[in-house]
């Protein structure tokens, strides 16, 4: 009777425990927490900032983007990207608009914690010179925010009775199992053309997210921290055949900094001017948190891609260096339309 007194109480210690646990670990990230992020960054180019719309050689982008992290010491996190671009001229200038809508959604834990994001993207192109694709972009992004997590998942001391675990017990806590904000985010970017070729270019943006400071808490009226992101990237050539392709992103959100970058070498094989296929080899660097492999390919007008985390932090002993695998999925496209850029010289591109 005792060994099972025992161990009763020590299960209901060990929940109290964890429950603890999980409740500051949610309060921490409802007020000091990152935003959702990838790998392949460069992949989901809204994310990033919406200035960064209609920076590709097309009349429509829509891009894929699913993360799987931490499944080696936990449940997944699972993390998702989406968006969609349709690129237009505006009035007789030189000038374009593009207009999109970027989709996210992540589950986390035992207790399916989600977010789903739908955020409509406009972004205006100014022509900035007369004989050479140089532009700078002004985009704006909002929309509806949604969390939730499944109550039913979630189990507290509360639910533990003289024999043990009762489910039909109630939790004792008292919050919302959902709640809904609206988000906006604003951003800038520059590209222009490197010389005469328009397959060498460069971009700089800065963007800053959550600007409206929206109320983002299970418990409490507490504000979404603004992050600011930096962004920059550079194509040159390397002969008729390959190029190289380098991005990099700084964020900053409250006492949180992200530095990422890295580059890619491609390889067109076929005809140099429209190649069957593009190959990408490269690597990327989340400092101190991890070595990022990726390889790519292009199949035109679609694209797929891999990568995987080399997790380098102070988690590295328990992950066993496992962090997280990416893969995203591209189209480019034309429209066959009156207004598309296809034979267009000058259009904002990366």
């Amino acid at each position: 009777m005792k060994r099972k007194k025992a161990g009763y109480l020590f299960r209901r210690r060990e929940v109290w425990t964890s429950w603890f646990v999980c409740v500051l670990a949610g309060y921490a990230l409802q007020t000091k927490a990152q935003d959702l992020h990838f790998s392949q960054f460069y992949e989901a180019p809204l994310v990033r900032n919406p200035a960064l719309a209609g920076l590709f050689e097309g009349d429509v982008r829509a891009q894929l983007v699913y993360r799987s992290q931490w499944g080696a010491i936990t449940t997944p996190y699972q993390t998702g990207s989406m968006n969609g671009e349709v690129k237009f001229g505006v009035g007789k200038g030189e000038d374009f608009m593009t207009t999109g809508l970027q989709v996210l959604w992540d589950k986390a834990g035992s207790v399916a914690l989600h977010t789903t994001h739908l955020m409509p993207v406009v972004n205006y192109h100014k022509s900035m010179n007369a004989d050479k694709n140089r532009y700078v972009s002004l985009g704006f992004m909002g929309g509806l925010v949604s969390r939730g997590l499944d109550r039913s998942k979630v189990t507290t001391d509360n639910q533990y009775d003289g024999f043990g675990y009762n489910g039909s017990l109630p939790d004792g806590e008292h919050f919302a199992s959902n709640y809904n904000y609206w988000d906006m985010g604003v951003g800038l970017s520059y590209n222009s053309a490197i010389g005469d070729s328009k397959d060498d270019n460069f971009f700089l943006g800065l963007a800053y997210h959550h600007f409206n400071k929206p109320v983002n808490s299970f418990y409490r009226q507490l504000q979404h921290l603004p992050r600011w992101v930096a962004s920059g990237g550079i194509r040159t050539s390397l002969g008729e055949e390959s190029y190289i392709t380098v991005h990099a992103d700084f964020n900053l959100q409250g006492p949180y900094k992200e530095l990422i970058g890295g580059a890619m070498f491609s390889r067109k094989i076929g005809d140099f001017e429209q190649p069957d296929y593009i190959v990408h080899v490269g690597g990327y660097l989340r400092w101190e948190d991890a070595i990022i492999p990726v390889v790519k390919l292009d199949y035109h007008p679609f694209s797929i891609a891999f990568s995987y985390d080399m997790n380098i932090s102070s988690l590295r002993t328990a992950s066993q260096g496992r962090g997280g695998f990416e893969i995203s999925l591209g189209y480019i496209g034309f429209l066959n339309t009156g207004g598309s850029t296809r034979d267009v010289l000058r259009c904002p591109r990366f």
